[in-house]
This record gives structure tokens, C-alpha cells and sequence, in this order.
């Protein structure tokens, strides 16, 4: 896409009002061609442009939650996961590294495994990821399963500002709330029922399917979950165990594309991020992982970051050739509702891209169309 193209898509743009109240934070891009190149230092140059790590994370407890979608027996085309639909290890070893280099005391990877109960790092080993080598990237790495209680106790309760759009708090693993800095480390992609899948989306793995997947039980969570979640939230057949708090209007509306992306808007709501990194050096385009029909590899070569999750999700949105404001029944979002503009209608931050100040490459020297 040219820079005439680009500010053609952004002349069709609807003519929908943002919310003139959401936080608007600077983002910043940086090239990089493949996982080859030095990775930690485009990372570093990318905080030093956001104000840098120290004054976030030195003496802190920080969260960082991976995008591990999908069982890691599912490969494309026979590739390593970080290649394709996972972030990179690389990626994730890096910012480690810089945390501990800006004095954080303590970094807790955590994800939600596809059937996971056990430990988190045996789900990394089959990933084949070098997890002896990504501990000792930094001083204090531990992780954590938060697909159920994990090596907690008891669940933390989340309550969304304002009340939720499909749930009024949700239950998750202790892990969110003992820190004092949640990262979303995500990938560049595209989402077969969410459009595209960035730092935002990333947090539906927040939710553990011990209560929201669709063997939990009917009145206490399932600590060894065998599913997705796809009964109870993707599609409205099934309520969380009564233990935790229930679907606000459990009647209303059963079509994914609108039950997933106010989800996550809430989850985001509920536990903010304070830095939302976007893995697109190489990456998929069509869905999200191979179970996708008409999957296809693409290398943007570029790495996104932010401190507010959706002006990062906006601009990286822009990066892929699509208008961040989009509304349903426009690319990306032909069959859902935009994740962006509900996390926006949460007061989360503006989608507005005029309102967003782009440090390091212009949007427009890193466009990548996903939809060539």
C-alpha cells in the first residue's frame, strides 16, 4: 500500500465520532526484517521512545501475558510457533532481559494454555522453547498457568468500571492482581472471529477455562480443564460456575462476533495493561492459527509498542492497511464488532490516529496490507 492509498482508506473512514475523553498515549514502531537482527536493542530503542522502562518497572513485580493460542502440536506448513501464530521467543527473551536490566524485581510470564493444568513451562518445552535459557534472561523469571488457580490459592475478582457489556466482573488467576505492571506481549495477526488479534485480544487468555471453559463445573471451577471456552463465551450456552459472577443478559445475543470482542473490551477494562508490545516481525494472515482454512504466512518486519493497549491496537491496526475505526461489515470486522471501539466506549484510550503521536517509523513506511 502507498501513501496515497493510505490516506485515500483514511478519507472513507465512517464518519463516527471518537471518544474525545479516552487517554491517547504515544506509540512507537521500529523495523526489523527478521528475528536474525538484533531484536533486544530495536526493543530498547522502542522503550527509550515511550519514556523508558525504568521509571515503570524498577523495583516492581511485572506480568507479561504471551500469546500462546492453540496447542503446540498444530503447526503451519511445519514451522516453529514463533514464526507463525505464537510470539517469538526471541521477542519474549528480550524484553525480559530489558526488565531486568531496568531493575524489575521480580517477571512472571503467564498464559492459558490450550487444555493446560499443569505447568506452564512444560507447555513452553513442547513449544520448543529454551526455557532454561529464558529464565536466566533476567534476575526473578518465574511462570505461572493461569488456565486455573496455578500456584495460587484463591481466584482475584475484577470488577469492570462502569459495569461490563457482557459480564459485570470476572474471575481470574491470582497472577493479575499480584503485580504492579501487566505487560501484553502479542502478535500481528489476523482473528477468524475478532478481525485482527493484537495486544487487546490477547487478554481473552486472561480468563481461565477452569470457570469459563466448557467442562467447568456447575458450581466451583474445573482445576483440570480438558477445553476452550467456546460454550461459555463464544457462544452463550453455558454460564460460569455459580461461584463466580454471571452473564449480565445471558439471553440476549449468541452470535460470536459480538459476544467475543465485548469480552475482551471488558477484560481489558477490568485489568488495564500498562505496555502492550506486538510481535510482527513474521507472522499469519487470515486467522489466527492453522486451524484457519486459507492461513498464509506474511513478514511485516515490524515490532509495535505502546502504554495504552488501544492506541498500540490502533496504530498496529493502521500498520496492517486497516482503519482502526472501522465498524461491522467493514475489513477487518465483516462478521464481528471492533475490539478497539469497545475497549474505547470503555474509556480505555482513543482510536483516533490523529490523536496518537507515532515515535520511531512513520505508520506509513511500515504498512503492510494483510488483506494483499
Amino acid at each position: 500500500m502507498t501513501r496515497r492509498e493510505w490516506i485515500a482508506l483514511m478519507g472513507a473512514a465512517p464518519l463516527m465520532k471518537a471518544a474525545p475523553n479516552a487517554p491517547a498515549a504515544p506509540v512507537s514502531i521500529a523495523k526489523c526484517a527478521s528475528y536474525n537482527e538484533d531484536v533486544t536493542a530495536k526493543l530498547a530503542a522502542m522503550f527509550d521512545q515511550l519514556g523508558g522502562l525504568d521509571r515503570m518497572v524498577r523495583n516492581k513485580t511485572v506480568t507479561i501475558k504471551l500469546n500462546l493460542t492453540g496447542s503446540p502440536g498444530l503447526r503451519f506448513q511445519g514451522k516453529p510457533l514463533g514464526v507463525t501464530h505464537y510470539t517469538h521467543p526471541k521477542v519474549v527473551g528480550a524484553t525480559a532481559y530489558l526488565l531486568g536490566k531496568a531493575g524489575a524485581r521480580r517477571i512472571r510470564f503467564v498464559e492459558s494454555g490450550w487444555a493446560l493444568s499443569g505447568p506452564l513451562e512444560e507447555y513452553l518445552l513442547d513449544s520448543g522453547w529454551n526455557v532454561r535459557q529464558l529464565a536466566s534472561a533476567a534476575p526473578g523469571v518465574e511462570f505461572e498457568n493461569t488456565n486455573n488457580l496455578g500456584k495460587g490459592k484463591k481466584y482475584s475478582r475484577f470488577t469492570v468500571p462502569g459495569g461490563g457489556y457482557m459480564y459485570p466482573a470476572y474471575d481470574l488467576n491470582h497472577a493479575f492482581e499480584d503485580t504492579d505492571v501487566f505487560v501484553s506481549l502479542a502478535k500481528l495477526k489476523n482473528h477468524a472471529t475478532c478481525g485482527i488479534t493484537l495486544s487487546l485480544k490477547n487478554c481473552f487468555g486472561n480468563s481461565p477455562a477452569s470457570i469459563y471453559g466448557d467442562d467447568a463445573g456447575t458450581d466451583e471451577p474445573n482445576e483440570k480443564p480438558q477445553s476452550g471456552r467456546g460454550a461459555t463465551f463464544h457462544a452463550g450456552k453455558r454460564q460460569p460456575p455459580k461461584s463466580a459472577p454471571q452473564e449480565l443478559h445471558p439471553d440476549t445475543n449468541h452470535d460470536p462476533g459480538y459476544r467475543v470482542p465485548h469480552i475482551v473490551a471488558d477484560l481489558v477494562a477490568a485489568r488495564p495493561v500498562d505496555l502492550a508490545i506486538i510481535d510482527g516481525i513474521e507472522s499469519v494472515a487470515g486467522g489466527e492459527g492453522p486451524w484457519i482454512r486459507g492461513l498464509r504466512l506474511v513478514q511485516p518486519g515490524v515490532m509495535i509498542a505502546g502504554t495504552n493497549p488501544v492506541c498500540t491496537d490502533a496504530v498496529a491496526a493502521a500498520v496492517m492497511g486497516y482503519d482502526p475505526r472501522a465498524t461491522r461489515g467493514t475489513r477487518p470486522f465483516q462478521t464481528c464488532d471492533n475490539t478497539l471501539l469497545l475497549a474505547e466506549g470503555h474509556g480505555v484510550g482513543t482510536t483516533d490516529l490523529n490523536r496518537i503521536e507515532v515515535r520511531g517509523v512513520p505508520v506509513a513506511q511500515a504498512l503492510y496490507k494483510f488483506d494483499a
